[in-house]
């Protein structure tokens, strides 16, 4: 089934208003986007939005870089100041 209307909107939302340099868990928007525990959902937003938000500012909640897509999502995220751990394919999170 695919997300609808609303979710997007609110996911596409909550992605562009992170700052760079920060990073949020894929949960952390679905909370902030009113739909807590679509957590999966958001990622799949995020596959398909084309490029047009900040996927790289959303991370697994243990910090974890997107699979397949580690070096460019690294590469993104040091060019704005985040900090990589455990050889790279993990950013140290941060508590707000």
């Amino acid at each position: 089934m695919a997300p609808l209307p609303d979710f997007i909107d609110a996911v596409t939302a909550a992605v562009a208003g992170i700052p760079s340099g920060d990073v949020m868990t894929y949960g952390e928007i679905a909370q902030e986007a009113g739909f807590p525990g679509a957590a999966r959902a958001v990622g799949n937003v995020l596959a398909t939005s084309g490029g047009s938000l900040p996927w790289w500012r959303v991370v697994t909640v243990s910090g974890r870089l997107a699979p397949g897509k580690q070096r460019e999502h690294g590469l993104l995220l040091v060019a704005e100041g985040v900090r990589l751990i455990a050889a790279g394919t993990h950013v140290e999170m941060v508590t707000r």
